[in-house]
């Protein structure tokens, strides 16, 4: 997967994510969850045992997935996330990536993520 060094879409909103005022990043194994909305970042914080009410939820942009990629961060996308993800990486030709075809159908499972990370850096 190449990435452009001048990314369009960069201001963009993919979706949120969260951490602890400890500034622990919610993160599903070594991927930091990016989910589709607030909302859907509560539910899934809502499964987590031990999760915390006052956990932060942020916005988070096209630009700083990126960024964050490009150091070798690996992120943890929904299926609403990983559509905006989609969207935006096209108008900057990244391709490689893997399709929405991955989700499961199974309202049965609880937490279903796309993983991404760069290899190879």
């Amino acid at each position: 997967m190449a990435i452009p060094n001048n990314i369009k879409e960069a201001s963009k909103v993919v979706g949120c994510f969260s951490y602890t005022n400890s500034g622990v990043v919610f993160c599903d194994g070594d991927a930091c969850v990016i989910a589709g909305s607030e909302e859907l970042m509560k539910s899934y914080l809502f499964k987590i045992p031990g999760s915390d009410s006052r956990d932060i939820i942020k916005k988070t942009r096209f630009g700083e997935i990126i960024s964050g990629l490009k150091k070798g961060g690996a992120y943890a996308f929904d299926k609403e996330s990983y559509s905006r993800f989609l969207s935006f990486a096209k108008p900057n030709e990244i391709d490689g990536l893997p399709s929405n075809d991955g989700f499961l159908d199974k309202p049965e499972i609880e937490l279903n993520f796309i993983r991404i990370r760069l290899v190879g850096l």
